[in-house]
């Protein structure tokens, strides 16, 4: 059995290093709350909340001017917009009319995005013939 004194002096021991470690723990916990996340790949601008109105039947042309407008800031800020931006952009461009502007859209999309190749391509197909 250990005696009070070995006791004591392991007590102290222990305030020693919790001491001693206590400034780089606080210092390691101060810098990791500074730290940034990934920066993300895409610019979303309010994308989702145009498919959302889009479903709820909000009107269109607002949404295209949203969307117009978003491309815009995206293209300054040097990212890319997120895959299915041009493909929605062109089926509010078919749904107001402007087909001409929905097939440029679509053959961006495709040419961005190529998993979407198999989608645009009926697409362009179906509104191509009108």
């Amino acid at each position: 059995m250990a005696t009070v004194g070995q006791v004591k002096i392991a007590m102290k021991k222990k305030k020693t290093v919790v001491r001693r470690l206590a400034p780089a723990l606080i210092l390691t916990a101060l810098l990791a709350g500074c730290a940034t996340g990934p920066e993300t790949l895409y610019a979303w601008g309010s994308y989702q909340e145009q498919v959302y109105s889009h479903l709820q039947g909000g009107d269109r042309q607002a949404q295209i001017e949203a969307m117009e407008a978003d491309l815009e800031k995206i293209s300054a800020s040097g990212k890319s917009p997120p895959p299915g931006f041009y493909g929605h952009l062109g089926l509010l461009y078919v749904e107001t009319g402007n087909d001409d502007s929905a097939i440029a859209s679509f053959e961006t999309e495709k040419a961005r995005f190529p998993e979407s190749a198999v989608f645009m391509d009926f697409l362009l197909e179906k509104y191509k013939k009108k």
